[in-house]
């Protein structure tokens, strides 16, 4: 009986046994350690041809380098021939656009150079031209202040509106066509009168707008301010619409419509837009609001009534003067005809000459065309 060593699976392993499985163990390690060597000698072998035939393809690809690099060694002098001609090219219209575009430069910095100095004179002439204007403008403040302060005072306010209107009337018309604060047959005194032609009556003109009743609206701050401002504007336009209808329309005396003149384009444009109610009630009283521009119109439509009434009063003199007018161009027409008749005969006179001085010229063509020959007188015995 032999020694059991262990059990594999079962199966007891003696010690025989395992020597056994040893030496097969020992045998297969050997036949595969033989294949390896084998395979290994036969992996070397073509990794020995390989490397032959890469190293025979290197040698062509190195020949074919070094050709190529011949190649390109060639190609690169002719390149860099070719290179530097170019380059000396390039160079030369290099330095020709340099230099022609130096001379554009040049010629535009002299260009840009007068110009900028004529801008200047220009920039220069129009500061002074501001200036003068800032000078105008500050006097212009100044008179504005000037007239602020007037129109703060109700005396002052009154003066401004009487000398404006003063000064449209003086304008437009004749001295002897207007009187200033003249009294009428009931004592009063309107501000104006403009005489009317043909003795009509006169126009009356009232300069006595209530400003200061528009300027509590320009200070109102409030609505409720402003209303109540309004509404006394129109009982302070009420009450000064009914003094001028009642003082200044007369009947035979003076028209039956009055003036009442604001001195304000934008307060008469603010009165006819906001005051409708006021403009309808002076229009009832004959009363016509009219601003500076509308009197003006109104005088230029006076002075043309003066000039057409001047001219019918000058109509028999201008009659007369035609008459001589007329009668100075019947002798002028008679002159210019006797002329005419001298110069006719002159004209006359001329030809005939002129046909006499063609008869001798014929004359004396046909007297150098003649041909005298030498002939001897015949002696008669």
């Amino acid at each position: 009986m032999e020694t059991v060593l262990f059990t594999l699976g079962g199966t007891p392993i003696t010690l025989t046994l395992a020597l056994i499985m040893g030496l097969g163990l020992a045998v297969i390690g050997l036949v595969i350690l033989l294949i390896g060597q084998s395979r290994a000698a036969r992996q070397r072998e073509e990794q020995a041809h390989i490397d032959a035939s890469r190293a025979v393809e290197m040698e062509r690809h190195m020949a074919d380098m070094m050709r190529v690099q011949s190649e390109m060694t060639g190609r690169m002098q002719t390149m860099s021939e070719i290179f530097g001609s170019r380059t000396s090219d390039l160079a030369r219209v290099l330095t020709e656009r340099i230099d022609a575009n130096s001379h554009r430069v040049n010629q535009s910095m002299t260009e840009n150079r007068t110009k900028t100095d004529e801008t200047l004179t220009k920039l220069n002439e129009r500061l002074a031209v501001i200036d003068r204007a800032q000078t105008n403008i500050t006097q212009l403040s100044g008179e504005i202040v000037s007239l602020q302060s007037i129109l703060s005072n109700k005396q002052q306010r009154g003066a401004f509106g009487q000398g404006r209107m003063e000064a449209i009337i003086a304008d437009g018309l004749a001295s002897n066509a207007y009187s200033f604060q003249a009294t009428l047959s009931n004592n009063s005194r309107p501000d104006a009168l403009i005489h009317m032609p043909n003795g009509a009556p006169s126009l009356v003109i009232d300069a006595k707008f209530p400003l200061e009743g528009w300027q509590r609206i320009t200070e109102a701050d409030n609505p409720d301010a402003l209303r109540v401002a309004m509404n006394g504007f129109r009982s302070d336009c009420a009450t000064h619409i009914k003094a001028i209808s009642e003082k200044y329309l007369i009947a035979g005396e003076t028209q039956d419509t009055a003036f009442m003149f604001v001195p304000s384009e934008s307060i008469f444009a603010d009165l006819h837009e906001r005051f409708e109610d006021v403009v309808q009630k002076a229009s009832r009283a004959r009363v016509v609001i009219v601003s500076p521009s509308l009197l003006m119109l109104s005088i230029q439509v006076i002075l043309a009534l003066l000039r057409d009434v001047r001219m019918r009063e000058q109509a028999h003199i201008i009659q007369k003067e035609v008459i001589a007018l007329l009668e100075d161009v019947n002798r002028l027409d008679e002159r210019v005809s006797k002329l005419k008749t001298h110069f006719t005969q002159t004209q006359d006179d001329v030809d005939k000459i002129l046909i006499s001085t063609g008869k001798v010229t014929k004359r004396s063509e046909r007297i150098e065309a003649l041909e005298f020959e030498d002939e001897r007188p015949t002696l008669i015995d």
